[in-house]
């Protein structure tokens, strides 16, 4: 529940630690600002507005980036953006979860909701993850303390196995913890998938510094589990491998339902990451990366992703909506973003705050705007908004901009 006093929140109860910083928030610009000389100035949003749709129409190759952390509604109007403008549309995870998209197209993607894992699942796997510290309600709401319609007794009737190079939080409160070495997991991957098809006699003593005997142990778990919840994070997709130790963990999971049930799924980040990537499929057939220099959709993850294209200086002006590349891109990337014209479109001030020319603080979804998102196991949610303030959304922004530009390019 959220307690709304004298026009903000003082309270959300219940919220987890991640949901607690967003609902009670931190400061947020009264308005737009540009960058003037080394200081900036207080703009109006038409102002605003104008002079970044100036910026877009200006530019040979411009890039959008970001669309994770903002609705569904306005990621469309993103898209359409790009393909007017010919430029380049990219979203977050091509920095994180890209790998898993790239492995799901190549395999498939045997997953289910969260509330099949909350009633079903005897046995949890989280690899490469954290989520006590990164999706602090996971647990309690869906996996290790959720009583589910056909368990329960909550955590005596499931068990969790954590697999990561070191013991977090979430290891510590596992039935199992595997420490792999790092840059392992396909080993360990493949040694598993070799003793669920019986394959037993060949694997050596240790894998990845697993040893045998605790192998033989979790593929005999796996064996015996009535159904199997498989969850995989960053520590899978962004290690040696990448893609292709998504792809085993996907095959592990199709060996296990020759003989169970399992699924997997990838934990994800953003709010509506997986909303940008549904967004774009449906628009374009692409999930992310998605290049309109020809006139039509192009993907190439390794061509047309955000940090290819800065990495070459090939883009000459950045959109940034809902998101903060300055804190994640490679320096290379952040120093060409300085040098280009750069606006972002933000609630509040972050890292890529500091070179951008122009800043446009909006709503919040879920707080001050409503909007639709995509939970992590593709569930669209709808989001009303529990505050009413004075800031737009950033579907009426770019709804703006969009109509502006096609006054260049009627259709």
């Amino acid at each position: 529940m959220v307690t709304v006093e004298d026009g903000r929140i003082v309270a959300a109860d219940n919220a987890c630690t991640l949901g607690e910083q967003k609902f009670l928030g931190e400061p947020r610009l009264k308005g737009p600002i540009q960058r003037e000389g080394k200081g900036w100035k207080d703009i109006t949003y038409d102002e605003a507005i104008l002079r970044t749709v100036e910026m877009l129409r200006d530019a040979e190759r411009p890039l959008l980036f970001g669309w994770s952390g903002t609705h569904v509604e306005a990621q469309c109007i993103g898209v359409h953006m790009a393909e007017v403008l010919r430029g380049v549309i990219d979203n977050t995870s091509s920095v994180c979860h890209g790998p898993s998209i790239l492995a799901i197209q190549e395999v498939g993607h045997p997953g289910c909701t969260l509330g099949q894992v909350k009633n079903r699942a005897d046995l949890v796997v989280y690899w490469g993850c954290n989520p006590i510290e990164a999706h602090p309600r996971h647990l309690s709401r869906y996996t290790r303390y959720a009583e589910g319609f056909f368990l329960p007794n909550d955590y005596l009737d499931r068990t969790v196995i954590v697999a990561d190079i070191r013991k977090t939080e979430t290891g510590n409160i596992a039935d199992e913890f595997v420490q792999v070495t790092p840059g392992g997991d396909y080993a360990v991957l493949s040694a598993l998938r070799a003793i669920v098809r019986g394959k037993r006699d060949i694997i050596p003593r240790s894998v990845a510094g697993v040893p045998r005997e605790q192998l033989f142990r979790i593929a005999d778990r796996c064996l015996n589990a009535k159904f199997i919840a498989f969850y995989f994070g960053l520590g899978l997709t962004m290690s040696r491998g990448k893609y292709k130790n998504v792809r085993n963990a996907i095959e592990l999971v199709s060996e296990l339902n020759r003989h169970t049930k399992a699924t997997i799924s990838a934990m994800r980040g953003h709010y509506n990451v997986y909303g940008s990537n549904e967004v774009n499929t449906w628009m374009t057939g692409y999930p992310f990366g998605i290049d309109f220099a020809r006139g039509i959709a192009f993907y190439n993850p390794g061509e047309t992703t955000a940090i290819d294209v800065l990495a070459r200086r090939e883009c000459d002006a950045c959109l940034v909506v809902a998101s903060d590349p300055a804190a994640h891109f490679p320096r290379a990337c952040v120093e060409h973003l300085a040098d280009i014209p750069t606006v972002v479109i933000d609630p509040y001030p972050n890292a890529t705050t500091a070179f951008a020319d122009i800043q446009i603080p909006v709503a919040v979804t879920g707080i001050d705007a409503a909007g639709t998102a995509y939970r992590m196991d593709g569930v669209p949610i709808r989001m009303r908004r529990v505050l009413k303030t004075d800031y737009p959304s950033d579907e009426e922004i770019l709804g703006r901009m969009y109509a502006m530009l096609q006054e260049d390019h009627p259709p």
